[in-house]
């Protein structure tokens, strides 16, 4: 019979990039005063926490580049457009998290094999500006941290970063009190556990988009009943939901008509937009009998 489609790609496609740019311009600002800190104080953990804020610096570029290509219009070749670039920045702030957070955990392992003397009070203050910093980032992004993989991504080098500063000064107010030079790589160590830790569901969150796996909060066989009991559908079959990006799902699948009857394809993408949220409908009827399977869909 025939099929039908809707396109309706929401998704805040729209999305403003100044909080962005603004987290950019402090974090550049002040990674250059860690990295002298850390220099300065011979502090593992403060270098650390300038290494996440390094990270944090290429994040927030990518995310803007990312935003930025993914506004491109589709062509051609790129029929869906250049969405998945926001979800690939996604994956590569994630990987790089990981990564900086095990050499973070290499250097420490030294430090203590090898303890080294460090400015605690110095150490603390430098942090602090760190923390002042990173606390008005997350302010700056908190509107935008759940409209996409993209932003969220660079909201948690952030975070972590942020949570990283506290870490340092803590470390730093036992050193200065009563000179524990140890409490330095160990902050350095919970440092790099909780990146691991807290990178680990973005990365998981990426991956399932790029596998075109079905988002987390829709379940596909309540999809399936959904349009099965929907006046004139016999069976459904060749179901696929997934992610384009972040707030763009998409649904196809075939449905096979009741004899006689005649399916109402609005009706059924009324139905799966209000209940699912799903905007892009591709919907193939087939007549019994006629049923045309997708074997490697």
């Amino acid at each position: 019979m025939g099929a039908g489609h809707d396109h309706g790609h929401g998704g805040g496609r729209s999305r403003s990039t100044r909080p962005l740019a603004l987290t950019l311009g402090l974090a550049a600002s002040y990674m250059v005063a860690e990295v002298i800190g850390g220099l300065w104080t011979n502090s593992l953990a403060l270098l650390a926490d300038a290494g996440h804020m390094l990270s944090d610096v290429a994040a927030l570029a990518l995310a803007l580049f990312a935003i930025w290509i993914a506004k491109r219009p589709p062509d051609p070749r790129r029929t869906y457009g250049y969405y998945r670039a926001e979800i690939l920045a996604a994956l590569a702030n994630g990987a790089t998290l990981v990564a900086i957070a095990l050499f973070i955990g290499v250097e420490a392992w030294e430090r203590f094999r090898e303890p080294r003397v460090v400015q605690g009070g110095a150490m603390m203050v430098i942090a602090a500006g760190g923390l002042v910093v990173n606390v008005a980032g997350l302010l700056i992004l908190r509107g935008q941290r759940n409209e996409s993989l993209n932003v969220r991504g660079a909201w948690l080098h952030v975070f972590t970063d942020m949570l990283g500063s506290v870490q340092a000064i803590i470390a730093g107010a036992l050193i200065w009190a009563f000179g524990w030079n140890w409490v330095d790589p160990v902050a350095s160590l919970l440092i790099s556990l909780l990146v691991i830790y807290s990178s680990w569901h973005l990365l998981k969150e990426a991956t399932a988009v790029l596998m075109e796996g079905a988002p987390g909060n829709i379940d596909v066989d309540e999809v399936r009943e959904t349009l099965r009991a929907s006046q004139g559908v016999a069976a459904v079959h060749d179901l696929h939901v997934w992610t384009i990006s972040s707030g763009l799902v998409a649904l196809s699948a075939h449905v096979i008509a009741e004899s006689g009857a005649t399916v109402q394809i609005a009706a059924l993408r009324a139905a799966v937009h209000e209940r699912f949220g799903i905007g892009h409908v591709t919907l193939q009827v087939e007549a019994p009998g006629e049923e045309q399977s997708c074997q490697h869909c």
